[in-house]
């Protein structure tokens, strides 16, 4: 998800077992906006050590550095940090070839904007169902045009099966 509030609780009312995941990309770029220029190659440097941890007391303990270095100068971006962290580690609890998948929002809104694509020609509906047919006809074509699976996906997929077998086993 991509930090909106109320969107995790709502996702849980309907999926209650679901993961919440922040993008990691969108903390970022939110993280940057209060650093001076001066101080956003060797923060950054900081915090990848965080983000790119390979298991998650490593990222806390880079989170902890990060903090006693910056801290004082960067509050307010390390306390977005330790705020959302539940947020933020859920990948920590995954092998890297899912990480790589769900540490960014991106190809959701890439998704999204050509759904966008599709919708902004047509400005009304006559009915949800005329809409959600659409929606689905365009989803359709979309999909047509993914030709590549994600790099290692046969390996993500066995990882995902073994993770989530009973509520992936009627989506394979």
């Amino acid at each position: 998800m991509d930090g909106l509030k109320g969107l995790p609780d709502a996702i849980k009312a309907v999926f209650p077992q679901v993961n919440v995941q922040n993008c990691i990309i969108h903390q970022i770029r939110n993280s940057l906006k209060y650093i001076a220029s001066k101080d956003s190659k060797a923060f950054m440097k900081d915090l990848k050590q965080v983000y790119q941890a390979t298991n998650e007391q490593m990222a806390i303990k880079a989170l902890e550095s990060l903090e006693s270095t910056w801290g004082t100068k960067y509050a307010i971006v390390i306390q977005s940090w330790t705020n959302n962290w539940n947020n933020l580690s859920t990948y920590f609890n995954f092998p890297p070839e899912i990480r790589r998948i769900i540490y960014t929002t991106n190809a959701l809104e890439g998704f999204n904007r050509q759904l966008r694509k599709f919708t902004k020609v047509k400005t009304s509906f006559p009915t949800d169902d005329s809409l959600r047919k659409f929606l689905y006809l365009a989803t359709e074509q979309i999909m047509a045009k993914w030709t590549s699976l994600s790099p290692n996906w046969h390996s993500t997929l066995a990882q995902l099966s073994i993770m989530y077998g009973d509520r992936l086993e009627q989506y394979i």
